[in-house]
């Protein structure tokens, strides 16, 4: 005897756990205790990961990777170091990286781009509102004539 589809998903198949629950036990029980990099200069990393938010988005993405592929046959945890890893690991712990003001002692937050609200009306003023781009109606400021 089968059992009835799931209604939510509407297949019978099984979904393999994670073999991390989150995050977090999968930086604590797997990516600290595997990848080691001798820190200062080139490598940087914060105790205080969590209070990053790059970070967390970039391991976060490194963990669900993990778990998707680890269940791939053959290849898979290679292909995640080559398409995954590889490409987060040297700006994560990179001198530019989201840890690059914090030390092994100290955790030191970065600043957000500053940015101020869209002005709506100054992009619609650039856009000219016809189909064909039309010529400024003066010259800028301090350019004169071009003459």
């Amino acid at each position: 005897m089968t059992t009835p589809a799931s209604p939510a998903t509407g297949t019978e198949q099984d979904v393999p756990l994670p073999a991390f629950e989150s995050v977090e036990d999968w930086i604590g029980s797997y990516f600290l205790p595997m990848f080691r990099r001798p820190l200062g200069g080139r490598y940087r990393w914060c105790a205080q990961w969590w209070a990053h938010a790059e970070a967390v988005s970039r391991l976060t993405a490194l963990w669900r990777a993990w778990e998707a592929m680890r269940l791939e046959p053959a290849t898979g945890i290679s292909d995640w170091y080559s398409a995954h890893l590889g490409h987060h690991l040297p700006i994560l712990l990179g001198p530019d990286g989201p840890f690059c003001q914090c030390d092994r002692s100290d955790h030191q937050e970065l600043d957000p781009f500053r940015a101020v609200p869209v002005d709506y009306d100054l992009l619609e003023e650039g856009q000219g509102g016809g189909d064909e781009a039309e010529p400024p109606a003066s010259p800028l400021p301090g350019t004169g004539d071009g003459g």
